[in-house]
């Protein structure tokens, strides 16, 4: 049969293999995965208008250029002001601090205080009662706000503050907090405090930002007094009101030098979801002393922070010495952390490791349960924490140094999410911590349990395993 077209095929000749040059090229400048880079090339050369287009929507990381972009034209100059209050750390610890201090650019800030508040009932009337007391400025960022009770207690602390003249700024992140309808947002919206929904559209073209996710908790008052942990705002974390899937967690109540890290990782994301710049004294006042532990801020996601929270979790248990205590609500490491977690244990560090029972997402239990022989064969000792489903993110490594905060340990939030973590050089906070942890190992996993499960049950397992990357 005769062509009619023959400049027509040729032209779309040229095009497929321009777009898979092209494809080709930039994964090349790009890309440090191997297996990654691997994949996009062979699809953008096996269907090179379809690869390209996949490649353009979920390949190019935007959220990276951005960032840069942003943070080349904002100063926030509250961050010379806590330069005297650097911390030096001797001993054990001192390459470690040394490590993140390069890897984070923030200096480690002596001279603050810490409490820990366990669960909803003691960490909301604190939250609460700060924000109630806030006379220049309150920044809260959360990954979940429901419009429930909780947080309308909230909404109406944040109107309050707003009349007696402070300016308020509230983030919540465009999935956690409602994709299709935000009722807290609403909320907010009729009280006119200023919100932003991060990275929320429902624009097709902005869809690969679907996947990106704002986790982190922050409440910053006046500056000066700070909140940040693993806990959102919801009934669900209010133990004392028996809801149906009731939310254990811990959150941290900060002050001193530390809460200007903690303001400036708020201004990072408010300025990067609407181009507002916070700064000046009513963000940044001047640092007071507070009390003695050595405190450094480390964020990480998918931007300039890129695996931060996960070279501090490596470098940490790398120089374990004696015991490393895990507790995470989902536990699905990637390959480099799992063995550093392995070999530290085959070198005679005791390693604890800590997970829910059940967790609130059965599809990350299926995985997780998969992937948990392995540990057990190098010698770590894996607990099943008793109800409620506890949300807590901690890590203490020799009772020494303490690393909180929102990042759990999965693909997901080391890799795609934007978390905030806190590590801390104290003895003390991290016997506190450890005594906690160590409550929660109650039912101890064994070879037997992995082995007695069903072969369907171990199929299933294995399956949902291939997904760990998108739980």
């Amino acid at each position: 049969m005769t062509n009619h077209f023959p400049f027509l095929d040729t032209a779309l000749t040229i095009a497929r293999y321009a777009l898979a040059i092209s494809v080709t090229i930039h994964v090349l400048l790009t890309k440090r995965d191997t297996s990654a880079s691997t994949g996009w090339i062979g699809i953008s050369w096996l269907m090179p208008l379809t690869g390209a287009a996949l490649y353009i929507m979920f390949g190019v990381n935007r959220v990276r250029r951005l960032a840069q972009r942003l943070i080349g034209q904002h100063h926030w100059d509250g961050r010379g002001a806590i330069a005297h209050l650097r911390q030096r750390v001797e001993g054990q610890f001192a390459p470690l601090a040394r490590m993140m201090g390069r890897l984070t650019e923030r200096p480690l800030l002596s001279s603050n205080a810490i409490q820990c508040l366990h669960d909803g009932d003691n960490a909301y009337p604190a939250m609460l009662e700060a924000i109630e007391s806030a006379q220049h400025s309150v920044l809260l960022c959360s990954y979940i706000f429901r419009a429930d009770q909780v947080g309308r207690r909230f909404v109406e602390a944040l109107a309050r503050a707003k009349a007696r003249g402070a300016e308020i700024r509230v983030l919540v992140d465009g999935i956690g907090s409602g994709y299709f309808y935000s009722g807290i947002v609403k909320a907010l919206e009729r009280e006119n405090i200023p919100c932003h929904r991060f990275m929320h559209s429902l624009l097709p073209w902005r869809m690969p930002f679907i996947n990106l996710r704002n986790h982190r908790k922050i409440l910053v008052v006046d500056g000066k007094l700070g909140f940040m942990g693993g806990l959102n705002i919801g009934e669900e974390n209010m133990l004392r009101l028996r809801t149906k899937l009731p939310v254990a967690d811990t959150h941290f109540r900060l002050a001193g030098p530390i809460v200007h890290q903690l303001t400036e990782a708020f201004a990072r994301d408010w300025s990067f979801t609407c181009g507002e710049e916070l700064d000046g004294d009513i963000y940044f006042p001047e640092p007071e002393k507070a009390g003695n532990v050595p405190m450094r801020v480390v964020t990480s996601g998918p931007d300039n922070d890129m695996e931060k929270i996960e070279f501090g979790m490596l470098q940490g248990i790398a120089m374990a010495r004696q015991n490393v205590r895990v507790m995470t609500p989902y536990f699905l490491p990637d390959e480099r952390l799992a063995s550093e977690l392995c070999l530290a244990a085959l070198r005679g560090v005791e390693i604890d490791i800590i997970v829910p029972k059940s967790s609130n997402h059965g599809l990350i239990d299926f995985a997780r349960d998969a992937n948990l022989a392995p540990f057990l064969n190098a010698g770590c000792r894996v607990w099943m924490a008793k109800p409620p489903f506890n949300h807590a993110k901690l890590l203490v490594v020799d009772d020494g140094w303490s690393f909180v905060g929102s990042a759990n340990i999965d693909v997901r939030s080391l890799r795609l999410n934007f978390e905030i973590n806190l590590e801390l050089y104290d003895e003390e906070v991290a016997s506190d911590l450890a005594g906690f942890i160590d409550t929660h190992k109650a039912n101890r996993l064994t070879h037997h349990t992995l082995d007695s499960r069903s072969t369907a049950v171990k199929i299933r397992d294995a399956a949902v395993h291939l997904f760990m990357p998108y739980l």
